[in-house]
């Protein structure tokens, strides 16, 4: 059966840029609700580049330890958002807004990803991200080699992803879908439209490869 790599491209702030993404074949747009990022957007920001997402691509809702203002003022803006938590959340912190949410890991040598993911059995996926100072965006690539042979959960596979590396990334994580943000930017917040679509063009033919060498 093939098997079609999701792609994300996070950290969006421009209508240009969003309509990029979309026209090279995103499946999901990611929004950062998290003042201290260069690439943070305010509810209202959010809610005028997601009126420009066409069906069946989604936006993503990226927090940091929001409180309950936080979340309810991202939610109101963009009822339709996936909940995407990076920052300390227990599972009753991503739990209680009661909306579908994937939940980041911060990889780093020791880092046990099972027991990790087995604190969070109601999310949708686990993104794995490297563990930078802050909370993600720091275009950094984590050691694969640290990852399990394979996970019982959908892996969302982020962290210094760019056109040039995701196929290698796709070929060895098998993930079911793969976040890119500082990989496709000219500046910090600033998406390049080029290195978008060589990015998903990337994507595309690391799954025709995959295909390939099953057949």
């Amino acid at each position: 059966m093939t098997h079609r790599t999701r792609i994300k491209v996070c950290g969006l702030r421009r209508e240009a840029d969003v309509a990029a993404a979309v026209e090279a074949g995103a499946d999901a747009i990611g929004f950062v609700f998290y003042a201290k990022s260069p690439r943070a957007v305010t509810p209202a920001d959010a809610a005028r580049l997601a009126r420009a997402l066409p069906p069946f691509v989604m936006p993503v809702g990226l927090f940091v330890n929001a409180s309950d203002a936080e979340l309810g003022a991202a939610l109101d803006a963009v009822p339709n958002m996936l909940l995407q938590f990076h920052g300390d959340e227990t599972a009753l912190q991503c739990e209680r807004v009661q909306r579908p949410y994937i939940r980041a890991a911060r990889m780093a040598p020791g880092f046990d990803l099972l027991n990790f993911a087995a604190f969070f059995p109601s999310a949708q996926a686990i993104l794995l991200d490297a563990h930078v100072e802050g909370y993600g965006g720091g275009g950094k690539v984590f050691d694969w080699s640290l990852l399990p042979p394979s996970a019982p959960f959908p892996v969302v596979l982020s962290g210094g992803l760019s056109a040039a590396n995701v196929a290698d990334g796709i070929a060895r994580v098998r993930p079911w879908a793969v976040d890119v943000s500082s990989g496709v930017e000219s500046s910090k917040g600033v998406k390049d439209p080029g290195l978008i679509h060589e990015f998903c063009a990337a994507v595309r033919r690391a799954d025709h490869e995959l295909d390939s060498t099953r057949s």
